[in-house]
């Protein structure tokens, strides 16, 4: 678990740096392209999702410090992520813990069935990953949007507008 923990963050750092870097490039070649909102909302969209992975990478790091601490060893039973303070009668009766990737947490299971999330992970984790991540795509869709707005308009004929289409007769 520990190797698939790390793998994770490595990837969403990874793509961190490369969405970072193309927001970065698409808010440079604006000029190029032109007025317009379409620009400005695919870097946003761009930022917005590396912001998104980075916290969540963030949240996998401290998630794997709580597998790397329920590891074995001398006082191990139960796992000390799992050993949180208001739960120290549940914390006598887990059996197992496991790792939740949505939302993100450090999960130790009980006896009797139920479960409950260690406090490893920092509590802005998830919904700010979570508001960055729809921000990022709601930029997307509204980028895509306009990107066609204005391609409708360009292949609007030209006719219409210099006839006079709308005035007075």
């Amino acid at each position: 678990m520990f190797l698939v923990l790390l793998l994770v963050v490595v990837i969403a750092v990874v793509s961190t740096v490369a969405l970072t870097g193309h927001g970065a490039s698409v808010l440079a070649a604006r000029r190029s392209r032109g007025p317009g909102a379409a620009p400005p909302l695919h870097a946003l969209a761009a930022f917005a999702a590396a912001a998104a992975l980075a916290t969540y990478a963030w949240g996998v790091l401290h998630v794997t410090g709580a597998v790397m601490a329920s590891d074995g060893g001398a006082g191990s039973a139960p796992a000390p992520p799992c050993r949180m303070p208001g739960y120290e009668e549940r914390a006598l009766h887990v059996v197992d813990q496991s790792v939740s990737f949505l939302p993100l947490g450090f999960v130790c299971e009980t006896t009797d069935g139920g479960d409950y999330t260690s406090d490893d992970v920092p509590a802005w984790v998830n919904p700010t990953a979570a508001v960055l991540a729809l921000t990022g795509a709601g930029s997307a869709i509204a980028a895509g949007y306009a990107t066609e707005l204005r391609n409708r308009a360009r292949r609007r004929p030209a006719t219409e507008h210099s006839k006079g289409v709308g005035g007075p007769v």
